[in-house]
């Protein structure tokens, strides 16, 4: 049985003076999320985006809104963005003093909880809260700016965390999603997909789409064909 094949455009590399037209175009484009990236400058080293626009655009879309909280600390964050419209809230473990708890916070504020794991993090973190995870969050760059290039890595350890997935679905568990996030293209989705994934986050792929790629439908139309080809 195939995989679902999300695609969830990322924010950052949106032309920030018409957001609202960007995630209005992303979605009557096919994109199945929105990309949030929250950065706070002392967790990564670039200052990003909070709450505001969050609730700014919310009203513009209809699909869920994917927060990716790379801040610290996390848990005074996750219900200012809950109430401004996420649906999605993920963190890095090292962000968290208590990573059970800050799930609970999160699933407590009704969205979809996830971890975020670093191109160095160890896969163990999630051992003992798979029972809380809607999502896992493969880093395929370090995080701090778009448009860095995909880190090979990245393909063993999905091929881990699929396979801790699976296990835990065969027990008996909820079933959790794979998203990976850092430069995903076109040529390079299908080995993504390949390796386990089934969510993918795409910022300069899709908003630096040009006309001969047929825009933002065109490339999300690809990257989804792309990672469909397997099995």
């Amino acid at each position: 049985m195939k995989k679902p094949v999300r695609i969830a455009p990322s924010i950052l590399s949106a032309d920030f003076a018409n957001l609202g037209a960007e995630v209005r175009a992303i979605e009557a484009a096919g994109a199945d999320l929105v990309h949030f990236d929250v950065m706070d400058n002392h967790f990564v080293p670039n200052l990003t985006i909070g709450p505001l626009v969050c609730e700014a655009i919310r009203p513009h879309v209809s699909i869920p809104i994917d927060v990716h909280l790379m801040v610290e600390p996390v848990d005074a964050l996750i219900p200012m963005f809950a109430k401004a419209g996420a649906n999605i809230i993920t963190f890095h473990p090292e962000a968290s003093r208590h990573i059970d708890r800050t799930l609970s916070l999160i699933k407590d504020n009704g969205c979809m909880a996830g971890l975020v794991l670093n191109p160095a993090t160890p896969i163990e973190c999630l051992n003992h809260v798979l029972d809380k995870l809607d999502l896992v969050l493969l880093m395929s760059v370090n995080p701090g700016f778009g448009g860095q290039s995909f880190i090979p890595s990245t393909l063993p350890k999905l091929r881990q965390v699929r396979a801790l997935i699976d296990a835990h679905v065969q027990n008996g568990g909820q079933d959790i999603w794979l998203e990976v996030d850092g430069g995903v293209k076109t040529d390079n989705i299908a080995e993504i997909a390949r390796a386990g994934a089934d969510t993918f986050v795409a910022g300069s792929a899709v908003f630096g789409a040009k006309d001969a790629d047929g825009g933002y439908k065109g490339i999300i139309e690809q990257l989804k064909a792309q990672a469909a080809t397997i099995g």
